[in-house]
């Protein structure tokens, strides 16, 4: 039997070891998470008002029932964990599915103080992963959102939601309280380009204009300065249709709801302004386009006042110890999914996922880069095959201190939220911390 490890449970990983079980009746696949819950950013990256994307993981689970796939959580893998080097030992193939896990930053003044946070930590909150910070909300009155992008409309959303849209779904208690108690009247969502370039989906911009307790305001001014706007026959059709929906928007009279959802334009932020030792208001520059599909600055500024900045501009790979790494565009230098090192392909190593082609595309782009990554790991089969591993790695994985969360942990964690959320009138609430989510899983045992 041919045996690969697949690191990470996210979509990237499943689709993997979706495509190893259903090519090759031969191989047994053992997908190891960091943490003890399955499916990756469809559990910790969707935004918790979007059920239909949730319901993604029945598909994820199907795979990690399979009789050949095997769900190991809690297993840290570099540092602190499985070294990379002792991993490759105990399998014919190991592929890595591990993301971007890191957000791209600003790299202005002000940047860090106290208030001022990635949207990546903002959604992991809500989300309940159990890295995340806490007190997002506290105290502020307005927020300012950088970026325009689909997870700057989340964190928008999110933020502009009443509790009782917000208790229906699985978020977890602490989060829904603080939001619920918000005294967020404002949240701007800015760009530093024009809506002609904006990254969201029409889909997903649509439902900023629902929301029942917001108003959605756009400055027409703003979307004048975009040539496309005028005229936007020549752009794509999904940004076509984003330039329609705001120019709808901005002929609309505001009915006076609680709070205000401010889409904004032609900013550039260059610095965050302290208030009391933290951050008080977001200065941009106004900017214009020049002619090139960029921006130039124009020498006006505008302070727009906020005690929570989410910065929202994009993820970025992380090395991981014992692999190569290309910090310039932050993936795994790969061929057709193979690793290289030095320029040749490293037997036995693959990448899939975001750490293999960058920070692109959505949830279904993963499917053909696992497909590309499985092809090349069974055209090698006959090779890897020959390499002796252990017939079963859970011992050795043991011998280094790990016990591993498998399915049965996991459905424990699922009927504890599942007993969480009934024991507060609401449906499955997620478990927030580590000490919970071992807890649950032991119950297993």
């Amino acid at each position: 039997m041919l045996r690969v490890a697949v690191v990470g449970s996210g979509p990237s990983g499943v689709y993997t070891a979706q495509g190893l079980v259903q090519q090759d009746p031969g191989v047994l696949v053992d997908v190891l998470d960091r943490l003890p819950c399955p499916y990756g950013l469809v559990r910790y990256g969707v935004a918790p008002d979007h059920e239909k994307i949730k319901s993604l993981q029945g598909t994820l689970r199907t795979v990690l029932e399979h009789e050949r796939v095997r769900f190991l959580g809690g297993v840290q893998v570099g540092p602190g964990g499985v070294p990379v080097e002792r991993l490759r030992e105990l399998y014919h193939a190991v592929v890595y599915c591990v993301g971007a896990a890191a957000d791209r930053r600003l790299g202005i003044p002000g940047e860090d103080l106290p208030g001022s946070f990635s949207a990546t930590e903002f959604v992991s909150w809500y989300s309940a992963h159990p890295d995340a910070a806490d007190s997002f909300v506290l105290g502020a009155r307005s927020a300012v959102v950088i970026g325009v992008g689909n997870v700057a409309v989340d964190v928008t959303r999110i933020l502009a939601r009443g509790a009782a849209e917000l208790s229906p779904t699985d978020m977890p208690q602490s989060a829904l309280t603080a939001l619920t108690a918000s005294r967020i009247t404002d949240v701007h969502m800015v760009g530093r380009r024009g809506p002609g370039q904006a990254r969201f989906t029409t889909k997903e911009l649509r439902e900023l204009g629902a929301l029942p307790g917001a108003d959605v305001l756009v400055d027409p001014a703003e979307l004048a300065l975009d040539p496309a706007y005028a005229d936007p026959s020549a752009l794509p059709a999904a940004r076509r249709r984003n330039v329609e929906v705001l120019r709808d928007w901005a002929e609309r009279t505001p009915r006076g709801a609680a709070r205000r959802v401010r889409l904004r334009f032609f900013l550039r932020p260059v610095e965050l302004l302290a208030d009391g030792g933290r951050v008080g208001a977001v200065r941009f520059e106004h900017t214009v386009p020049d002619g090139r599909g960029g921006v130039v600055g124009t020498g006006r500024y505008e302070e727009v006042p906020a005690q929570l900045v989410l910065r929202s501009v994009g993820y970025r790979g992380v090395p991981l110890a014992g692999l190569p790494f290309d910090a310039e565009h932050g993936t795994v230098p790969q061929s057709a999914g193979r690793v290289l090192r030095g320029g040749a392909a490293a037997p036995g190593e693959y990448v899939a996922g975001w750490i293999k082609r960058g920070p692109t595309g959505v949830i279904g782009t993963n499917r053909p880069c696992a497909k590309e990554t499985v092809a090349s790991l069974l055209a090698d089969a006959a090779t890897l095959v020959r390499a002796e591993v252990p017939e079963d790695s859970l011992t050795a994985l043991r011998a280094l201190g790990i016990e591993p969360v498998g399915w049965t942990g996991w459905r424990a964690i699922e009927r504890a939220e599942a007993e969480l959320g009934a024991s507060l009138g609401r449906r499955v609430v997620k478990l927030p911390d580590w000490d919970s989510l071992r807890t649950a899983a032991r119950r297993a045992s």
